[in-house]
């Protein structure tokens, strides 16, 4: 009977395997399997920030600007100095043929040596300063908030009192007492915009140093300068360089605006201010020799200010998906 029971089922019935089968639902043996390599704070940053059109297109002007700041006086045989009375206000359109690229001025002066040489005047100046300001608060700021208490409370009423005073007040003060001079600009400029530097930096520093790495760091011995440098500065690196380029277009234009006044650059010197002020002067007969540099500048500030808003999407922590 049994053999006749097993003689049926094998010539009749299929006996399923386990290839027969597949899982329904998650499938556990992959859970720990990372399909997507780690990236970094700065790779991640970048990967985002590459995603904002916008903003890659006015980081490609900005790089564009910087170049001519560098390599400008080498593009034209002409000095921005050099004058020649018989070719003065030659439209672009006419002097382009004597390698006038963008004209001349009232002085026979080749407009595009002399903007380049604007745009590295205001370039170097505003990185210069903003240099100066980013280290000078980041330290002060640092110190402030590292130590607390006492220390904390004087080192920031300081800078209060002194905010409270505008800015513009000092710099026309300097430029009246020291002259007109880049140094005395960058003095100025450098003298008031440290502040917020200082107090950006103190309130990250204050939520980062009670985190668990800072706090082993102490227990095993770190010092204020090795804690400083190796964690509490480099996790505020991003809320700085933010800060920083919004804060370059805006000495920019307050060089600008210093030099438009006559409390800028000294003539001869070529900056942006200047020209926009030499221009003004023709702008009914000549309005070339004020379109010009005026469309750099609010190229130039409109460039930072996107970029500076692209990379606060892309390295802001609460603003990531």
């Amino acid at each position: 009977m049994a053999e006749n029971i097993e003689k049926v089922v094998t010539e009749n019935d299929y006996i399923p395997t386990p290839e027969d089968f597949k899982i329904v639902g998650p499938d556990t043996t992959q859970s720990e399997e990372i399909y997507k390599p780690s990236l970094t704070f700065w790779q991640d940053g970048w990967r985002r920030f590459k995603k904002n059109k916008l903003a890659l297109t006015f980081l490609g002007i900005t790089i564009i600007f910087l170049f001519l700041a560098i390599f400008g006086q080498h593009l034209t045989k002409y000095s921005y100095r050099a004058q020649d009375l018989s070719e003065k206000f030659l439209s672009p359109s006419k002097g382009i043929a004597k390698g006038h690229y963008l004209g001349t001025d009232n002085l026979g002066r080749d407009l595009f040596a002399r903007l380049s040489q604007g745009i590295r005047i205001s370039m170097e100046l505003s990185i210069i300063t903003a240099a100066i300001c980013v280290i000078f608060g980041t330290i002060y700021g640092a110190v402030s908030a590292y130590f607390g208490g006492i220390i904390d409370t004087i080192m920031t009423r300081i800078v209060e009192i002194l905010l409270i005073i505008p800015s513009m007040i000092y710099i026309i003060l300097l430029m009246v007492v020291m002259g007109n001079s880049v140094k005395t600009i960058i003095i100025a400029m450098s003298l008031t915009r440290w502040l917020n530097y200082s107090l950006l930096v103190r309130g990250e520093v204050l939520k980062i140093k009670e985190n668990e790495f800072v706090l082993a760091s102490k227990s095993l011995g770190g010092n204020f300068l090795w804690i400083t440098l190796k964690h509490l500065i480099p996790n505020t690196l991003s809320v700085i360089i933010i800060r920083l380029t919004t804060d370059i277009p805006n000495i920019i234009f307050t060089e600008a605006f210093l030099s438009f006044i006559g409390l800028g650059v000294p003539i001869p010197q070529a900056s942006l201010g200047n020209l926009v002020f030499d221009g003004f002067v023709n702008m009914t007969s000549y309005p070339y020799l004020f379109v010009i540099p005026s469309v750099v500048i609010s190229l130039i500030t409109l460039a930072f200010n996107i970029v500076g808003d692209a990379l606060n999407d892309a390295l802001n922590p609460k603003l990531r998906d």
